[in-house]
């Protein structure tokens, strides 16, 4: 093992990730952990962390859902994630970021992105946690299947989007 790969291992199975200076991202099939992109983003010159946990919800419109599953184009999405977190980590003066986006199914109550900011006052933290959040909503090449007891959907990446029904018997139609 050379000392690069001492300093950055490489990451688990189940997990593609980029690594840079102030920047963390992460796809995984791994169930997440709030702590650990915490320690993603310290810095002692940081007087402030903002974290944000999306967590799979029992509903949607009053409607049960049993079940959500993402899946992505893996490459092009870190590249996406990458880009978002270098462009925040500039326009907000930030000590880091990272954001880590579960793929797979994920069980309701458990999350499905975490989103990891510091910087060296919280209003920065704030603000950039917030808009790191609308721009992976927007242009993060990751889908939802949204299961219900009846059938599913894939969602639009937006809250509060109905999504398209897909038929089993449909597909490539």
């Amino acid at each position: 093992m050379t000392t690069q790969d001492q300093v950055n291992p490489p990451p688990p199975e189940g997990e593609s990730s980029i690594s840079l200076p102030g920047i963390y991202v992460s796809l995984t099939d791994l169930p997440l952990d709030i702590l650990s992109i915490m320690d993603k983003v310290r810095s002692p010159e940081a007087g402030a962390i903002v974290t944000f946990a999306g967590t799979t919800r029992n509903n949607f419109a009053s409607k049960p859902v049993t079940s959500l599953t993402y899946t992505s184009y893996r490459p092009l999405a870190l590249q996406t994630l990458s880009s978002i977190a270098s462009s925040l980590l500039t326009k907000h003066a930030l000590k880091g970021i990272a954001i880590v986006h579960r793929l797979g199914t994920v069980p309701i109550g458990e999350e499905s992105i975490l989103i990891a900011v510091s910087s060296a006052h919280r209003k920065a933290a704030w603000l950039a946690g917030e808009e790191a959040l609308e721009e992976c909503k927007e242009k993060v090449e990751v889908w939802k299947r949204e299961e219900f007891e009846d059938g599913g959907v894939w969602r639009a990446n937006r809250d509060g989007h109905q999504g398209a029904e897909v038929k089993e018997g449909n597909k490539g139609e």
